[in-house]
């Protein structure tokens, strides 16, 4: 694991964050949280590896992750993730298009933007750094809505003022962004057409923006800047058939499960990869509760990519949710075999070892995906009931903080948090991740 969990909160920009949501004054917002896919992310991965390469990131520890938002949105909190709304990858219309986001977003890290805000402090690093820093955008979008709620927040305008980016900050990042799209190989008209995509918006008033216009201002200078970029370029670069593909699959598998059974079935058949469009079918097939038809589309997309751990887990799925545990085991044993790193993955053998009766490898393939991302509120929920079923009541009780801290609901974290560090052993890393969310329930209480 990357993640320093024995760090303690009160160096992390969670604690500022806390500050803000506590002196505005309360308002319950539409909230904001994270949607988890071992596909879609490993997709993400794939778009985003060159452009942060070129920006002289680490791919291998700046992620870019869903957040479960219709709107057209993207943000970065911190200096490891950059954060999509689902809205957005199903509103732009080519890789290079989203690619242009990623870039401009990871400019934002490597010009410094972040740490001008946030002074001195560090990344958030724990569940409850995350959790509050969620529950910080989820008050300045407003108008997004989700299926899980995260902390209720305000629509306070010293919160939009500390996140919204300068247009002096916007436009040194579309320069930067264009660069790295050219260093690594991708055409830079992505960012004119994005641009151009957005070029009415500032006619309207701020209720009728999109959200990413208020925090990602666009002047018409932009735009030309832009084009001015693509013209002095002189080239056309073509586009990778690899991250069309990706491209493809991506907004392929949201389609598919945020839009209605029907009308995947009816659009399927446009999709110009037969994979996608099999997977695409199987999901539609699964939410109408016909599972046949679902495993008959997942098997044709494994037959044509035979090594796909992703649709392995896939299957995987369909069959957990039908209650065929050990089919699932089988599954995801063969997903976790075949992409060993993925800690969604890992958490989904997990869950269904448990459910087959193979509690103790069950317990322990948890244990692991944990350790590798605590992002996974569903996996830290099957982790509390785990260590519970397993008479561990300390661990039970701090992952369950973990959990309500990852979800911005501090206040709620606080006592279970409290019990853990009462039960786990003074001093231990289980004992440390305690107060970590103890020390920030407890800092949001003095403030209120």
């Amino acid at each position: 694991m990357v993640i320093a969990c024995t760090r303690r909160l009160a160096s992390i920009p969670a604690l500022l964050f806390c500050a803000l949501l506590a002196l505005a004054a309360p308002r319950p917002v539409a909230a904001l949280t994270l949607l988890r896919d071992a596909d879609i992310e490993h997709g993400l991965t794939e778009l985003s590896f060159p452009i942060l390469r070129a920006a002289g990131l680490n791919p291998r520890t700046v992620r870019v992750m869903v957040v479960d938002d219709d709107t057209f949105n993207a943000f970065v909190l911190d200096h490891r993730t950059i954060y999509l709304h689902y809205g957005l990858i199903q509103s732009v219309d080519s890789a290079r298009m989203l690619q242009a986001v990623i870039a401009h977003e990871a400019a934002h890290i490597t010009n410094g933007h972040i740490a001008r805000r946030m002074g001195n402090m560090q990344s958030a690093r724990t569940a409850a750094g995350l959790g509050a820093a969620l529950a910080a955008m989820a008050a300045v979008a407003g108008n997004g809505e989700a299926a899980v709620g995260l902390a209720a927040g305000t629509q306070s305008a010293a919160l939009r003022g500390f996140l919204a980016h300068t247009r002096a900050e916007e436009a040194a990042a579309d320069r930067a962004a264009a660069g790295f799209l050219t260093y690594a190989g991708i055409d830079p008209r992505g960012l004119v057409e994005l641009h151009r995509a957005f070029a009415g918006q500032e006619l309207l008033s701020v209720s009728n923006q999109d959200v990413y216009m208020q925090s990602h201002p666009l002047t018409r200078d932009r735009l030309r800047a832009a084009q001015d970029y693509v013209e002095a370029f002189g080239r056309e670069l073509p586009a990778d058939p690899l991250h069309q593909y990706w491209f493809d699959r991506v907004r392929g598998k949201l389609s598919a499960f945020t839009r209605a059974p029907d009308w995947t079935l009816r659009r399927a058949p446009e999709e110009a990869n037969a994979d996608i469009r099999l997977m695409r079918q199987a999901v539609a097939y699964h939410r109408l509760g016909r599972l046949d038809a679902a495993l008959r589309a997942i098997d044709g997309a494994i037959a044509l990519r035979p090594e796909d751990a992703y649709y392995y887990d896939l299957r995987g799925q369909f069959l957990m949710e039908t209650r065929n545990w050990a089919g699932a085991v089988a599954a995801y044993d063969t997903a976790n075999r075949l992409a060993p790193n993925e800690p969604l993955i890992l958490a989904g053998l997990g869950r269904a070892q448990r459910a087959a009766g193979q509690g103790a490898a069950g317990l322990d393939s948890l244990e692991q995906a944990r350790s590798r991302d605590f992002r996974d509120a569903r996996l830290l929920h099957d982790l509390a009931l785990a260590y519970a079923q397993d008479g561990r009541p300390g661990m039970a009780a701090l992952v369950t903080a973990e959990r309500y801290a990852l979800e911005g609901r501090l206040e709620d974290a606080g006592p279970h948090a409290r019990r853990a560090a009462m039960q786990l052993p003074r001093g231990s890393p289980p004992w440390q991740r305690a107060q970590d969310v103890l020390s920030a329930s407890e800092k949001l209480q003095k403030r209120k």
